[in-house]
């Protein structure tokens, strides 16, 4: 097993034991373990640390005023003795908070880079997956159309086989529960999936990440941001972009 894939495994391995797999892909991960002594011996390890670590660090108990503090930023801290249903709805989440022993979470800021830890986690997932793509085919007249009744818009899909880049599928992701169009290229063995979001969250100048040791190349075309994802290098990545941005 090559590094950057027992990488992609071992990331599916922490999801996995923190239950944020579906059952597709608790199944699918569930039967490499079972032919992959490697991952079998990796989901132990990580176990082991798993019980040391609540071993070692037990769960401490909330600060006292942890309650009011909550109750003020929900607007609770006057609820009358018959409370409307928003008050009684948020009672209830309140508690659930509490009791769930993530309260720690409610004081928190909202983490930024939903969206390119979206892309990345879809592509990961794609090459975990026993096929990288929903439709597969080097020919762009099979892949545009296969979209169409499946999502609103079909993406723009273009040949690079010139470019040394060959055009592999494409498939749907999901990006802020929203199904959207990926396609999937491919220079030597690394994978390229580019996945166009009809929103405007990248700027019209390429804007280059870096996400879990996965490159981002996103920018704006019209009404469609696009997001390139690969564990190829920037350079060549860019190349990709710079190509997929010109072909007619």
């Amino acid at each position: 097993m090559s590094d950057a894939r027992l990488n992609n495994s071992v990331a599916l391995i922490h999801a996995y034991l923190d239950g944020e797999l579906d059952t597709a892909e608790t199944l699918a991960i569930e039967q490499r373990m079972v032919e992959e002594p490697a991952l079998a011996n990796e989901r132990e390890r990580l176990e082991t640390l798993h019980r040391v670590l609540q071993e070692k660090l037990p769960r401490e108990t909330a600060p006292p005023d942890l309650r009011r503090r909550i109750e003020r930023s929900i607007g609770l801290q006057a609820v009358s003795s018959r409370p409307s249903w928003p008050a009684l709805a948020a009672s209830v989440a309140m508690v659930a908070v509490l009791a769930s022993g993530t309260t720690w979470a409610v004081l928190q800021p909202q983490r930024g880079g939903d969206i390119a830890d979206a892309v990345v986690s879809g592509h990961v997932r794609a090459l975990m997956a026993p096929q990288s793509t929903d439709v597969l085919s080097s020919d762009q007249h099979t892949v545009k159309p296969w979209f169409n009744g499946r999502i609103p818009q079909a993406p723009r899909v273009v040949d690079l086989s010139s470019r040394d880049f060959k055009l592999v599928g494409g498939r749907i992701d999901v990006v802020e529960r929203v199904p959207v169009p990926t396609l999937l290229y491919q220079r030597r063995e690394h994978l390229i999936s580019i996945t166009a979001i009809p929103k405007k969250d990248a700027a019209s100048a390429p804007v280059r990440r870096t996400v879990g040791g996965y490159n981002i190349v996103a920018w704006n075309d019209a009404d469609v941001s696009y997001w390139a994802t690969s564990d190829l290098n920037q350079k060549e990545l860019e190349e990709f972009t710079s190509a997929f941005r010109a072909a007619p």
